[in-house]
This record gives structure tokens, C-alpha cells and sequence, in this order.
């Protein structure tokens, strides 16, 4: 989808573009004038507390904002934030023991099996566990033990998945960018996701930055994660949509804009990998100021010196 236009936001109390640039090292925070909050922005030269200004939304990351030029300020100081790091490429995880000789290690196939299987993926590609499954026998339960001992992490188990109370969590495009599998939420703080090949920390991060829940991240066998994650598609997952930008300042302003139109009683920003991911809750009306309707956006930064 094409970057939505700029546009220069009116109230707030922001006191110029070059301040809210300066501001980007800081992002919304609640600020109180005594017992009522004032605008999140830390820059806002408007005083306003929120009791006396009409527009009760939009918050973002927990704090009000009391005009578009004060949204645009606190969206551009999360994406500064959430750029930190973002040109350095991750190192690749290197393991203390290959897969093959710990396979050999265990017991569950010879030195002349791996040699052969090693061939073949050299000459084809793809993962050495495939190999050894398609060309000698060995069983994906034994792959995945093996690999759950390099990464360190449990086999997880696919009892009491729920893909229905599992959609809401993740939106539908990562579970395919990047193989993670929401399993199930154990209590009101810790949720379990599951991988196929190996753990990516960064994801983990990011869900528990935007849930809020400490995430348990294991391994799945191979044919269980393809049925769970066929299952995982089939539900309905909260509406998203997603946003290509050049530059910081048009992704923050697309950001900007989505939130005033939106409203939302709530809204977080993380940024996992390439990917800037929105999530804004709306009140529902009638329930007490219970927060409901997730919608995410999905925002990327395409182009050199992005």
C-alpha cells in the first residue's frame, strides 16, 4: 500500500517540526497536572489537561495526546527509538555442537549417514534434518529433540491450542515472515510460541514489549507446527494493514495519521526486524472502559538510507 500523504497537523502545542525531531530521544509518557493527566507530548506548550479539552483519545504507549501536532511528536520520538540498531544485521547464532554430531553423539545415526547427508545438502541446499529424514529414515521427533538441545529450549506440545484465542495475538503476516506459532497462554502472564527450525529472540522481544506477557519460546515438530499453523490460518485474525514509507519522518506521519483518524483508547509501537507494528485497541462502548477491536498496522521502510 502506498505511503499515506503528508499533511501538516493542526492544536497540540508542538512548537515546530525542528522540535519534534529534537524530541525524538523521548517518547509519550503520562504526565499528571495534579491528580489529571496532561498531554504525553514533553513538549507541549499548551498546558491542556484532559478534563478540559474536548478529545478524550487518541493514547498512544499510555499516555494522552491533546492534538495532532502532539500526536505526530510522540510517534516520531517511538520510531527514533525503535530505529536504534535497525542497519546492524544480526549475527548469525552459531552452536557449540553441529547438528549432525550431536545426532552422531546420540546415537541415531552413523558417521557415514551424516557424511552422505551433508553431500546431498551441499549439492541441493536446504537443511541437513530434512536430509536425513528423506534419505535415511530418521524420525522428526529425534531432529527436533536435537535441535531443542542446541538452542537450549523445550519441545513444546501442541495440547490445549486454541488457534481461535491465538489469532488476536500475532498479526497474520509474521506467522509466515517469521515462523512463529502462538501455542497458548498459561494464566494472565506468560504465553508459549512455538518454531519449527530455530528461536528468534527478536520476535520474542517484540511480542512481549507489545502483550505485555513473558514469552516461553520452545521448538515444535516439523509436521505438528505445518497442521497447527494451517489450523492458526483458518481463524479470523484483527484486521491489519500495511504501509511502505522512504523516510522516518513519512512513516511517523503516516503513523500520525492513522491514530487521529482512528482514535484508538490505546496504541503501542515495536519494531520487529524491518517491520514497525502498530497496534491500536478502541474502547468498546458500554463496558466500563474496556479495551477492545485490535487493529494493527504494519509499517516498513523501503529504500537506501532508510
Amino acid at each position: 500500500m502506498p505511503v499515506l500523504g503528508e499533511e501538516t497537523p493542526g492544536g497540540g502545542g508542538a512548537e515546530s517540526p525542528r522540535a519534534e525531531t529534537e524530541a525524538a530521544g523521548s517518547a509519550a509518557r503520562p504526565r499528571r497536572g495534579g491528580v489529571l493527566p496532561l498531554c504525553a507530548n514533553p513538549r507541549c506548550a499548551s498546558g491542556w489537561l484532559r478534563l478540559w479539552r474536548p478529545r478524550q483519545t487518541p493514547v498512544f504507549e499510555g499516555g494522552w495526546l491533546c492534538g495532532a501536532a502532539c500526536t505526530r511528536a510522540a510517534v516520531l520520538a517511538a520510531v527514533a527509538r525503535e530505529m536504534d540498531g535497525r542497519q546492524e544485521e544480526p549475527a548469525p547464532h552459531r552452536h557449540r555442537i553441529p547438528l549432525g554430531l550431536m545426532l552422531v553423539s546420540q546415537g541415531a545415526i552413523s558417521p557415514e549417514q551424516l557424511k552422505a547427508a551433508l553431500c546431498r545438502q551441499k549439492a541441493s541446499g536446504g537443511r541437513l534434518g530434512m536430509w536425513l529424514r528423506r534419505e535415511h529414515g530418521v524420525e522428526e521427533r529425534v531432529v527436533t529433540r536435537a535441535l531443542a538441545a542446541q538452542w537450549g529450549c523445550p519441545v513444546l506440545l501442541l495440547g490445549n491450542h486454541s488457534p481461535a484465542k491465538m489469532a488476536s495475538l500475532v498479526p497474520r503476516l509474521f506467522l509466515d515472515i517469521f515462523g512463529v506459532l502462538p501455542l497458548r497462554q498459561a494464566g494472565a502472564r506468560l504465553l508459549y510460541v512455538g518454531y519449527a527450525d530455530g528461536i528468534d529472540r527478536c520476535v520474542d522481544f517484540a511480542i512481549e514489549r507489545m502483550t505485555g506477557l513473558r514469552v516461553v519460546a520452545g521448538l515444535v515438530d516439523g509436521a505438528e507446527f505445518a497442521r497447527a499453523h494451517g489450523r492458526l490460518l483458518e481463524e479470523a485474525f484483527p484486521p491489519a494493514r500495511l504501509i511502505e514509507a522512504a523516510s522516518r519522518d513519512a512513516l511517523a506521519a503516516s503513523f500520525t495519521r492513522i491514530l487521529e483518524a482512528s482514535k484508538p483508547a490505546e496504541s503501542r509501537l515495536v519494531r520487529i526486524r524491518d517491520y514497525y507494528w502498530l497496534r491500536m485497541w478502541r474502547q468498546r462502548p458500554g463496558t466500563d472502559a474496556r479495551l477492545d477491536a485490535v487493529e494493527d498496522v504494519l509499517g516498513s521502510l523501503a529504500g537506501p538510507g532508510c
